[in-house]
Order: structure tokens, then C-alpha cells, then sequence
């Protein structure tokens, strides 16, 4: 087993993570140890002093509390587990993407069903949609069809999706924001 840490003699005070041995700044912490037992509120001296002895360090793991709670640990195997748990929640984290579905105004059925398969897909894996109607030549004096379409759109998938951003005109084409509910 390593020495603790303040035998090494002085260094910088921990930037990230939590503080140890002589950087904890409460004149008393209660203290837990290595077995997870309470030993009472203690000199924070007496309890540094205790966990060398131990061969460990004395780590701060709940600042807030009134007195601090500090625990014999060894340092350096607490902050890699805290990371390792950090990186395991990032993991397992699932980023929302924007996926795009483009479409004209005077799309054939077939392909409009298609398409709505596609949203339905992106719907499922927790993704949104974002619903682009392209306008072309004479196709921008008739955007009511545009506003009919990205309605039928908003009503076939209203069981699984909420609209987020509703049908808006920007230059010539229209787009309309599908989120998963």
C-alpha cells in the first residue's frame, strides 16, 4: 500500500474533486472509516493523523454538511472511481439529433408514405424531425397547399409526436419541428 498523501510533503491544493488531508479547511469533520463506521465528529488534525496511521488518506466527501463529513480513503483510487462513473453516465447519455425530412408540395401518396415511415423511425429512436416543404417557381403562389400537407403531416403523427416548432415560411420553403412526446 502507497503512503498517504501528506507524507509526500506539501503540494498544490486539488483543483477538481474533492479535498484531502491538510487542504480541508473545517476545524472538525465527522469521520467514517475505512469499514464505514462512524467515529463522531473529530479535530480535523486528529483525524488526518488517524488515517495515516491507517495508511490512507482523509477525504472530504460531503462539504455541505455541518460539521464536513471526511472518510478514510485512498485518494487517488476515489477520484478514479468518481471518473469512471462520470464517464459511464456520459455514456449512457443519449443525445437528441435533428434529422430532416424533405418534401414538395405536390408530393404523389406513395412517396408521402414513405417519408412518413421515415419520420415514424426517426420518432422512435427518440430523434426530431424537422419538416422542410420546398417551394418551387409557381409553386409559391399556392402555399396553402404547403400549410395542407405539413397539416396532414402534424395529424399522422400526432399518437408519438408533439409539434415543437409549428409550420413557419422562410423564404420558399416551409418548415415545421417534430419532438417524440
Amino acid at each position: 500500500m502507497r503512503p498517504p498523501s501528506n507524507r509526500r510533503g506539501p503540494s498544490a491544493p486539488p483543483k477538481s474533486g474533492p479535498r484531502y488531508n491538510e487542504f480541508i479547511q473545517s476545524a472538525t469533520v465527522r469521520v467514517i472509516d475505512d469499514q464505514g463506521e462512524n467515529l463522531g465528529v473529530l479535530r480535523t488534525e486528529d483525524a488526518i493523523r488517524q488515517a495515516a496511521e491507517a495508511g490512507l488518506d482523509l477525504v472530504e466527501v460531503s462539504p455541505n454538511a455541518q460539521p464536513p463529513v471526511a472518510k478514510f480513503l485512498d485518494v487517488g483510487k476515489f477520484k478514479y472511481e468518481a471518473q469512471k462513473k462520470a464517464n459511464a453516465a456520459r455514456k449512457s447519455q443519449k443525445t437528441q439529433d435533428v434529422k430532416e425530412i424533405k418534401m414538395r408540395p405536390n408530393i404523389d401518396d406513395h412517396d408521402y408514405m414513405v417519408k412518413m415511415k421515415k419520420v415514424h423511425q426517426f420518432i422512435e429512436n427518440g430523434d426530431k424531425v424537422k419538416v422542410t416543404l420546398r417551394f418551387r417557381g409557381r409553386e409559391m403562389s399556392h402555399q396553402q397547399l404547403g400549410m395542407e400537407l405539413l397539416q396532414r403531416v402534424q395529424d399522422d403523427t400526432k399518437e408519438d409526436a408533439k409539434v415543437e416548432a409549428f409550420p413557419k415560411l422562410e423564404g420558399r420553403q416551409m418548415l415545421m419541428v417534430l419532438a417524440p412526446k
